[in-house]
Protein backbone atom coordinates (compact mmCIF):
# COMPACT_ATOMS: atom_id res chain seq x y z
CA UNK A 1 0.00 0.00 0.00
CA UNK A 2 0.86 3.52 -0.93
CA UNK A 3 1.11 6.31 1.86
CA UNK A 4 -1.41 9.32 1.66
CA UNK A 5 -0.53 12.94 1.76
CA UNK A 6 -3.00 15.72 1.61
CA UNK A 7 -1.52 19.35 -0.53
CA UNK A 8 -3.05 21.93 -2.03
CA UNK A 9 -1.74 21.62 -5.32
CA UNK A 10 0.56 19.17 -7.07
CA UNK A 11 1.81 19.69 -10.26
CA UNK A 12 3.00 16.75 -12.58
CA UNK A 13 6.06 17.80 -15.29
CA UNK A 14 8.32 20.80 -14.36
CA UNK A 15 8.77 22.04 -17.88
CA UNK A 16 9.14 25.90 -17.98
CA UNK A 17 5.71 26.35 -17.61
CA UNK A 18 5.40 23.30 -15.00
CA UNK A 19 8.13 24.78 -12.82
CA UNK A 20 7.01 28.19 -13.11
CA UNK A 21 3.37 27.17 -11.82
CA UNK A 22 4.48 24.95 -9.72
CA UNK A 23 6.93 28.23 -7.39
CA UNK A 24 4.72 31.12 -8.18
CA UNK A 25 1.97 29.30 -6.02
CA UNK A 26 3.90 27.95 -3.87
CA UNK A 27 5.15 31.70 -3.60
CA UNK A 28 1.46 32.37 -2.62
CA UNK A 29 0.95 30.79 0.01
CA UNK A 30 -0.03 27.15 -1.48
CA UNK A 31 1.21 23.55 -0.17
CA UNK A 32 2.48 22.45 -3.18
CA UNK A 33 4.14 19.05 -4.69
CA UNK A 34 5.88 19.48 -7.70
CA UNK A 35 6.90 15.88 -9.48
CA UNK A 36 9.27 14.90 -12.38
CA UNK A 37 10.96 11.76 -13.61
CA UNK A 38 13.38 13.79 -16.02
CA UNK A 39 15.64 17.57 -15.85
CA UNK A 40 13.83 20.53 -13.72
CA UNK A 41 13.14 23.14 -16.29
CA UNK A 42 12.20 20.47 -19.39
CA UNK A 43 13.42 20.29 -22.64
CA UNK A 44 13.69 23.93 -23.33
CA UNK A 45 17.06 24.77 -21.16
CA UNK A 46 19.30 21.20 -21.59
CA UNK A 47 17.90 20.04 -25.03
CA UNK A 48 16.09 23.20 -26.67
CA UNK A 49 15.96 26.58 -27.14
CA UNK A 50 18.85 27.07 -25.23
CA UNK A 51 21.68 24.88 -26.47
CA UNK A 52 20.75 24.90 -29.74
CA UNK A 53 20.72 28.65 -30.00
CA UNK A 54 24.00 28.62 -29.14
CA UNK A 55 25.28 26.03 -31.69
CA UNK A 56 23.55 28.79 -33.86
CA UNK A 57 24.96 31.74 -32.30
CA UNK A 58 27.99 30.18 -33.17
CA UNK A 59 27.34 29.39 -36.85
CA UNK A 60 26.20 32.79 -37.37
CA UNK A 61 29.44 34.04 -36.20
CA UNK A 62 31.25 31.91 -38.61
CA UNK A 63 28.98 32.97 -41.71
CA UNK A 64 29.05 36.61 -40.42
CA UNK A 65 33.00 36.07 -41.22
CA UNK A 66 32.64 34.34 -44.35
CA UNK A 67 30.71 37.55 -46.19
CA UNK A 68 34.38 39.33 -45.39
CA UNK A 69 35.81 38.85 -48.41
CA UNK A 70 34.47 41.33 -51.03
CA UNK A 71 32.90 43.85 -48.30
CA UNK A 72 35.95 44.43 -45.63
CA UNK A 73 38.55 43.08 -46.43
CA UNK A 74 39.81 39.12 -46.52
CA UNK A 75 39.75 36.22 -43.55
CA UNK A 76 41.03 32.90 -42.86
CA UNK A 77 37.64 30.87 -41.26
CA UNK A 78 38.89 27.57 -39.51
CA UNK A 79 35.47 26.28 -37.77
CA UNK A 80 36.38 24.36 -34.13
CA UNK A 81 32.99 22.88 -32.45
CA UNK A 82 34.90 22.49 -29.24
CA UNK A 83 34.11 25.81 -27.78
CA UNK A 84 30.33 25.04 -28.68
CA UNK A 85 30.15 22.16 -26.70
CA UNK A 86 32.32 23.59 -23.47
CA UNK A 87 29.77 26.29 -24.16
CA UNK A 88 26.46 23.90 -24.05
CA UNK A 89 28.03 21.75 -21.55
CA UNK A 90 29.32 24.17 -18.96
CA UNK A 91 26.74 27.53 -19.14
CA UNK A 92 23.82 26.01 -20.28
CA UNK A 93 23.21 22.92 -18.92
CA UNK A 94 26.18 22.60 -16.42
CA UNK A 95 26.74 19.44 -17.64
CA UNK A 96 22.98 18.20 -17.38
CA UNK A 97 22.62 19.02 -13.97
CA UNK A 98 19.54 20.45 -12.84
CA UNK A 99 20.73 21.08 -9.72
CA UNK A 100 20.30 24.84 -9.39
CA UNK A 101 16.89 24.45 -10.70
CA UNK A 102 15.67 22.06 -8.09
CA UNK A 103 16.82 24.37 -5.65
CA UNK A 104 15.42 27.38 -6.78
CA UNK A 105 12.45 25.29 -6.73
CA UNK A 106 12.16 24.66 -3.07
CA UNK A 107 13.58 27.94 -2.21
CA UNK A 108 10.09 29.27 -3.44
CA UNK A 109 8.79 26.82 -1.11
CA UNK A 110 7.59 24.44 -3.26
CA UNK A 111 8.26 20.38 -2.09
CA UNK A 112 9.81 18.31 -4.61
CA UNK A 113 9.35 14.95 -5.85
CA UNK A 114 11.32 13.04 -8.01
CA UNK A 115 9.89 10.39 -10.34
CA UNK A 116 6.98 9.46 -12.54
CA UNK A 117 3.47 11.61 -11.77
CA UNK A 118 0.60 9.22 -12.65
CA UNK A 119 -3.10 10.57 -12.09
CA UNK A 120 -4.86 7.85 -9.42
CA UNK A 121 -8.46 9.48 -9.40
CA UNK A 122 -9.99 12.82 -9.38
CA UNK A 123 -7.72 15.11 -7.96
CA UNK A 124 -4.65 11.94 -6.74
CA UNK A 125 -2.02 11.80 -8.02
CA UNK A 126 0.74 8.47 -7.52
CA UNK A 127 4.61 9.32 -7.29
CA UNK A 128 7.29 7.85 -5.42
CA UNK A 129 5.40 5.64 -3.30
CA UNK A 130 2.58 7.86 -2.29
CA UNK A 131 -0.68 9.23 -3.26
CA UNK A 132 -1.00 13.14 -3.24
CA UNK A 133 -4.47 14.33 -2.19
CA UNK A 134 -4.92 17.74 -4.24
CA UNK A 135 -7.36 20.07 -2.37
CA UNK A 136 -7.47 22.51 -4.66
CA UNK A 137 -6.15 20.45 -8.06
CA UNK A 138 -3.74 18.96 -10.55
CA UNK A 139 -1.46 20.74 -13.00
CA UNK A 140 -0.16 18.56 -15.78
CA UNK A 141 2.98 19.87 -17.88
CA UNK A 142 4.49 16.27 -19.00
CA UNK A 143 6.05 17.51 -21.99
CA UNK A 144 6.72 15.14 -25.38
CA UNK A 145 8.98 13.26 -26.90
CA UNK A 146 10.62 13.19 -30.54
CA UNK A 147 7.80 11.53 -33.02
CA UNK A 148 9.42 9.10 -34.64
CA UNK A 149 8.40 7.62 -37.82
CA UNK A 150 7.21 4.16 -38.91
CA UNK A 151 9.99 3.84 -41.39
CA UNK A 152 11.16 0.51 -42.48
CA UNK A 153 14.16 -0.48 -40.69
CA UNK A 154 14.47 2.93 -38.56
CA UNK A 155 13.97 1.63 -35.45
CA UNK A 156 16.50 -0.51 -35.74
CA UNK A 157 19.34 2.25 -36.37
CA UNK A 158 21.59 4.50 -33.84
CA UNK A 159 20.14 7.10 -35.19
CA UNK A 160 20.21 10.90 -33.48
CA UNK A 161 17.03 12.72 -32.02
CA UNK A 162 17.83 16.50 -30.77
CA UNK A 163 18.25 15.04 -27.45
CA UNK A 164 22.13 13.71 -29.34
CA UNK A 165 23.01 16.19 -31.53
CA UNK A 166 23.19 19.12 -28.40
CA UNK A 167 25.69 16.90 -26.66
CA UNK A 168 27.84 16.70 -29.52
CA UNK A 169 31.80 16.81 -28.70
CA UNK A 170 33.14 15.71 -32.22
CA UNK A 171 30.82 16.41 -35.69
CA UNK A 172 30.61 13.69 -38.46
CA UNK A 173 31.51 14.65 -41.95
CA UNK A 174 28.26 13.94 -43.11
CA UNK A 175 24.48 14.57 -41.76
CA UNK A 176 20.86 13.08 -43.59
CA UNK A 177 17.95 15.36 -41.44
CA UNK A 178 14.42 13.47 -41.96
CA UNK A 179 12.05 16.89 -41.09
CA UNK A 180 12.45 19.74 -42.74
CA UNK A 181 10.35 21.71 -39.51
CA UNK A 182 11.82 24.18 -37.39
CA UNK A 183 14.70 21.91 -35.49
CA UNK A 184 15.77 20.34 -38.69
CA UNK A 185 16.39 23.04 -40.14
CA UNK A 186 17.90 25.15 -37.52
CA UNK A 187 20.40 21.31 -36.34
CA UNK A 188 21.05 21.50 -40.58
CA UNK A 189 22.40 25.12 -40.67
CA UNK A 190 24.27 24.95 -37.53
CA UNK A 191 26.14 21.75 -38.40
CA UNK A 192 26.81 22.79 -42.20
CA UNK A 193 28.60 26.28 -41.06
CA UNK A 194 30.93 24.16 -39.40
CA UNK A 195 31.95 21.93 -42.56
CA UNK A 196 29.46 19.12 -42.31
CA UNK A 197 27.97 17.99 -45.40
CA UNK A 198 24.02 18.24 -44.94
CA UNK A 199 21.16 16.83 -46.55
CA UNK A 200 17.75 17.89 -45.36
CA UNK A 201 14.74 15.19 -46.28
CA UNK A 202 11.21 16.75 -46.30
CA UNK A 203 8.10 14.36 -47.05
CA UNK A 204 5.97 17.67 -47.27
CA UNK A 205 6.15 20.23 -50.86
CA UNK A 206 8.13 22.49 -48.75
CA UNK A 207 10.20 23.40 -45.71
CA UNK A 208 8.57 25.18 -42.51
CA UNK A 209 5.43 23.90 -44.24
CA UNK A 210 2.60 25.67 -41.39
CA UNK A 211 4.62 29.25 -42.34
CA UNK A 212 3.65 31.18 -45.38
CA UNK A 213 4.93 29.80 -48.99
CA UNK A 214 7.07 32.81 -48.86
CA UNK A 215 8.98 32.00 -45.92
CA UNK A 216 9.83 28.87 -47.17
CA UNK A 217 10.85 29.49 -50.58
CA UNK A 218 13.47 32.30 -49.11
CA UNK A 219 14.17 29.66 -46.48
CA UNK A 220 15.28 26.69 -48.83
CA UNK A 221 16.93 29.39 -50.86
CA UNK A 222 19.37 30.73 -47.85
CA UNK A 223 20.15 27.02 -46.84
CA UNK A 224 21.32 26.01 -50.37
CA UNK A 225 23.15 29.18 -50.26
CA UNK A 226 25.05 27.80 -47.28
CA UNK A 227 25.61 24.13 -49.29
CA UNK A 228 23.09 22.65 -47.33
CA UNK A 229 21.20 19.82 -50.00
CA UNK A 230 17.50 20.39 -49.30
CA UNK A 231 14.95 17.70 -50.98
CA UNK A 232 11.30 18.44 -50.61
CA UNK A 233 8.00 16.24 -51.82
CA UNK A 234 10.11 13.15 -51.17
CA UNK A 235 8.49 9.33 -49.96
CA UNK A 236 11.58 7.65 -47.71
CA UNK A 237 10.96 4.08 -48.31
CA UNK A 238 13.30 2.40 -45.52
CA UNK A 239 16.47 3.34 -43.41
CA UNK A 240 19.56 0.81 -43.18
CA UNK A 241 22.90 1.34 -41.35
CA UNK A 242 25.75 -0.77 -42.38
CA UNK A 243 29.46 0.10 -41.85
CA UNK A 244 29.20 2.78 -40.04
CA UNK A 245 27.33 5.06 -42.35
CA UNK A 246 23.36 5.66 -42.67
CA UNK A 247 21.75 4.85 -46.15
CA UNK A 248 17.80 6.24 -46.59
CA UNK A 249 16.05 4.95 -49.53
CA UNK A 250 13.69 7.43 -51.29
CA UNK A 251 11.39 6.67 -54.24
CA UNK A 252 13.76 8.19 -56.72
CA UNK A 253 17.36 6.97 -55.62
CA UNK A 254 18.49 7.01 -52.02
CA UNK A 255 20.86 9.27 -49.73
CA UNK A 256 24.17 8.49 -47.49
CA UNK A 257 25.81 9.77 -44.39
CA UNK A 258 27.07 9.45 -41.63
CA UNK A 259 24.94 9.83 -39.40
CA UNK A 260 21.36 10.63 -39.36
CA UNK A 261 19.06 12.87 -37.24
CA UNK A 262 15.22 12.18 -37.04
CA UNK A 263 13.27 15.89 -36.46
CA UNK A 264 9.32 14.52 -37.38
CA UNK A 265 8.22 17.06 -34.65
CA UNK A 266 7.44 15.91 -31.33
CA UNK A 267 4.60 13.91 -29.47
CA UNK A 268 3.08 14.61 -26.25
CA UNK A 269 3.98 11.99 -23.49
CA UNK A 270 -0.07 11.70 -22.49
CA UNK A 271 0.96 7.70 -22.82
CA UNK A 272 0.85 6.27 -19.18
CA UNK A 273 -0.50 9.40 -17.18
CA UNK A 274 -3.48 8.02 -15.98
CA UNK A 275 -6.04 9.71 -17.83
CA UNK A 276 -8.69 6.72 -17.70
CA UNK A 277 -8.42 7.21 -13.92
CA UNK A 278 -10.21 11.18 -14.69
CA UNK A 279 -12.72 9.76 -17.20
CA UNK A 280 -10.58 11.36 -19.74
CA UNK A 281 -9.30 8.97 -23.28
CA UNK A 282 -5.66 8.18 -23.06
CA UNK A 283 -4.97 7.83 -26.70
CA UNK A 284 -5.80 11.34 -26.48
CA UNK A 285 -3.22 13.03 -28.64
CA UNK A 286 -4.20 16.35 -26.64
CA UNK A 287 -6.02 17.54 -23.75
CA UNK A 288 -8.80 20.58 -24.30
CA UNK A 289 -9.27 22.99 -22.29
CA UNK A 290 -10.97 26.00 -21.62
CA UNK A 291 -9.66 29.28 -21.12
CA UNK A 292 -8.40 28.91 -17.78
CA UNK A 293 -6.55 25.92 -19.08
CA UNK A 294 -8.97 24.01 -17.10
CA UNK A 295 -9.26 20.44 -18.55
CA UNK A 296 -12.62 19.77 -20.15
CA UNK A 297 -14.13 16.69 -18.90
CA UNK A 298 -12.59 16.43 -15.75
CA UNK A 299 -13.06 18.32 -12.35
CA UNK A 300 -9.79 19.71 -10.20
CA UNK A 301 -7.52 19.29 -13.42
CA UNK A 302 -5.58 21.59 -15.35
CA UNK A 303 -3.31 21.68 -18.37
CA UNK A 304 -0.81 23.67 -19.32
CA UNK A 305 2.35 23.11 -22.08
CA UNK A 306 2.87 21.06 -25.34
CA UNK A 307 -0.49 18.89 -23.99
CA UNK A 308 -2.78 21.49 -24.93
CA UNK A 309 -2.23 21.50 -28.75
CA UNK A 310 -2.00 25.60 -28.89
CA UNK A 311 1.65 25.89 -29.60
CA UNK A 312 4.69 23.93 -29.02
CA UNK A 313 6.56 26.90 -27.36
CA UNK A 314 8.22 27.46 -24.33
CA UNK A 315 6.36 31.06 -24.00
CA UNK A 316 3.41 29.55 -24.81
CA UNK A 317 4.24 27.16 -21.56
CA UNK A 318 4.94 30.26 -19.43
CA UNK A 319 1.63 32.32 -20.71
CA UNK A 320 -0.53 29.16 -19.90
CA UNK A 321 1.25 28.44 -16.54
CA UNK A 322 0.69 32.58 -15.29
CA UNK A 323 -3.33 31.93 -16.55
CA UNK A 324 -3.18 28.53 -14.43
CA UNK A 325 -1.92 30.42 -11.38
CA UNK A 326 -4.13 33.27 -11.39
CA UNK A 327 -7.15 30.88 -11.34
CA UNK A 328 -5.90 28.38 -8.84
CA UNK A 329 -4.73 31.53 -6.31
CA UNK A 330 -8.17 32.81 -7.04
CA UNK A 331 -7.54 36.34 -9.12
CA UNK A 332 -9.07 37.84 -11.94
CA UNK A 333 -7.70 37.48 -14.89
CA UNK A 334 -6.66 37.68 -17.93
CA UNK A 335 -7.39 34.36 -19.09
CA UNK A 336 -5.96 32.76 -22.57
CA UNK A 337 -6.02 34.42 -25.34
CA UNK A 338 -4.42 32.93 -28.84
CA UNK A 339 -5.04 35.28 -31.41
CA UNK A 340 -1.43 36.57 -31.60
CA UNK A 341 0.99 33.57 -30.68
CA UNK A 342 4.19 34.37 -32.10
CA UNK A 343 7.04 31.74 -33.10
CA UNK A 344 10.86 32.15 -34.29
CA UNK A 345 12.80 29.33 -36.23
CA UNK A 346 15.99 30.94 -35.40
CA UNK A 347 18.05 30.38 -39.10
CA UNK A 348 19.81 32.84 -40.70
CA UNK A 349 17.51 34.67 -41.75
CA UNK A 350 15.67 34.25 -38.92
CA UNK A 351 11.56 33.46 -39.98
CA UNK A 352 9.13 34.57 -37.03
CA UNK A 353 5.34 35.23 -37.38
CA UNK A 354 2.25 35.50 -35.87
CA UNK A 355 -1.20 35.17 -35.77
CA UNK A 356 -2.69 33.45 -39.10
CA UNK A 357 -1.08 32.66 -42.29
CA UNK A 358 -2.90 34.04 -45.58
CA UNK A 359 -4.53 30.02 -46.04
CA UNK A 360 -5.30 29.99 -42.41
CA UNK A 361 -7.56 33.07 -42.51
CA UNK A 362 -9.16 32.42 -45.66
CA UNK A 363 -10.33 28.51 -44.04
CA UNK A 364 -12.08 30.66 -41.65
CA UNK A 365 -13.83 32.97 -44.32
CA UNK A 366 -12.09 35.77 -43.77
CA UNK A 367 -11.97 38.54 -46.34
CA UNK A 368 -8.23 38.45 -46.24
CA UNK A 369 -5.97 41.29 -48.03
CA UNK A 370 -2.13 40.66 -48.05
CA UNK A 371 1.17 42.38 -48.71
CA UNK A 372 4.56 41.54 -49.22
CA UNK A 373 7.32 43.74 -48.95
CA UNK A 374 10.98 41.91 -50.20
CA UNK A 375 13.80 43.13 -49.35
CA UNK A 376 13.77 44.80 -46.62
CA UNK A 377 14.41 48.00 -47.56
CA UNK A 378 17.38 50.26 -47.59
CA UNK A 379 18.67 48.51 -44.64
CA UNK A 380 18.62 45.41 -46.62
CA UNK A 381 20.02 46.99 -49.19
CA UNK A 382 22.92 48.09 -47.27
CA UNK A 383 23.69 45.04 -45.28
CA UNK A 384 23.36 42.61 -48.17
CA UNK A 385 21.32 40.77 -46.03
CA UNK A 386 17.28 40.53 -47.77
CA UNK A 387 14.01 39.24 -46.46
CA UNK A 388 10.64 39.95 -46.51
CA UNK A 389 7.42 41.17 -44.74
CA UNK A 390 4.26 39.83 -45.84
CA UNK A 391 1.02 41.01 -43.54
CA UNK A 392 -2.70 39.22 -43.79
CA UNK A 393 -5.18 41.78 -43.06
CA UNK A 394 -8.98 41.20 -42.15
CA UNK A 395 -10.49 44.03 -45.01
CA UNK A 396 -14.05 43.81 -43.53
CA UNK A 397 -12.61 45.11 -39.32
CA UNK A 398 -9.43 46.60 -40.79
CA UNK A 399 -6.98 44.72 -38.67
CA UNK A 400 -4.10 42.90 -39.35
CA UNK A 401 -4.58 39.10 -38.38
CA UNK A 402 -1.40 37.42 -39.30
CA UNK A 403 1.99 38.33 -40.28
CA UNK A 404 5.64 36.74 -41.45
CA UNK A 405 8.73 38.21 -41.29
CA UNK A 406 12.58 36.51 -42.92
CA UNK A 407 15.44 38.29 -42.35
CA UNK A 408 18.21 39.28 -39.78
CA UNK A 409 16.56 40.07 -36.75
CA UNK A 410 13.04 38.67 -37.84
CA UNK A 411 11.75 37.59 -33.70
CA UNK A 412 12.53 41.21 -32.79
CA UNK A 413 10.90 42.89 -35.98
CA UNK A 414 8.01 40.60 -35.42
CA UNK A 415 7.33 42.16 -31.78
CA UNK A 416 5.36 45.24 -33.14
CA UNK A 417 3.37 43.20 -35.14
CA UNK A 418 2.19 40.97 -32.35
CA UNK A 419 1.21 43.73 -30.94
CA UNK A 420 -0.65 45.15 -33.43
CA UNK A 421 -1.89 41.52 -33.99
CA UNK A 422 -2.98 40.99 -30.01
CA UNK A 423 -4.54 44.69 -29.78
CA UNK A 424 -6.23 44.93 -32.84
CA UNK A 425 -4.10 47.89 -34.20
CA UNK A 426 -6.28 49.48 -37.05
CA UNK A 427 -3.90 49.29 -40.26
CA UNK A 428 -5.21 53.05 -40.70
CA UNK A 429 -2.53 53.65 -37.73
CA UNK A 430 -0.03 51.46 -38.54
CA UNK A 431 -0.24 53.52 -42.17
CA UNK A 432 0.09 56.98 -40.46
CA UNK A 433 3.37 55.82 -37.86
CA UNK A 434 6.49 56.70 -37.74
CA UNK A 435 9.40 54.00 -39.22
CA UNK A 436 12.95 55.30 -38.37
CA UNK A 437 15.31 55.23 -41.58
CA UNK A 438 16.91 53.32 -42.82
CA UNK A 439 16.17 50.19 -40.20
CA UNK A 440 14.69 46.57 -41.13
CA UNK A 441 11.61 46.87 -39.66
CA UNK A 442 11.38 50.16 -41.94
CA UNK A 443 9.66 47.35 -44.31
CA UNK A 444 6.79 46.80 -42.07
CA UNK A 445 5.53 50.67 -43.41
CA UNK A 446 6.32 49.88 -46.28
CA UNK A 447 3.95 46.61 -46.20
CA UNK A 448 1.76 48.25 -44.53
CA UNK A 449 1.52 50.88 -47.50
CA UNK A 450 0.92 47.46 -49.91
CA UNK A 451 -2.29 46.98 -48.48
CA UNK A 452 -5.80 47.56 -50.24
CA UNK A 453 -8.29 47.28 -47.92
CA UNK A 454 -10.90 49.18 -50.28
Amino acid sequence: MTASTEVDVVVVGLGPGGEHAAARLAEGGLDVVAVESRLVGGECPYYGCVPTKMMLSAAESLDEARRIPGRAGTVDVRPDWAPVADRIRDEATTDWDDTVAVERLTAAGATFVRGHGRLAGERRVEAAGTTYVARRGVVLNPGTEPAVPPIDGLADTPYWTNRDVVRLTELPGSLVVIGGGAIGVEMAQALRAFGVEVTVLEAAPRLLALEEPEASAALEQALAAGGVQVRTGVEIGSVRYADGGFTVELGDGAVTGDKLLVATGRRPNLGDLGLDSVGLDPAARVLETDERLRVTGSEGLWAIGDVTGKGAFTHMSMYQAAVVVRDLLGQDGPWADYRAVPRVTFTHPEVASVGLSEAAARDRGIDVRTSVDEGLGTRGWITQQGGLVKLVADREAGVLVGATVVGPAAGEIVSMLVTAVHAEVPVATLRAMHYAYPTLHRAVGAAVEGLDLA
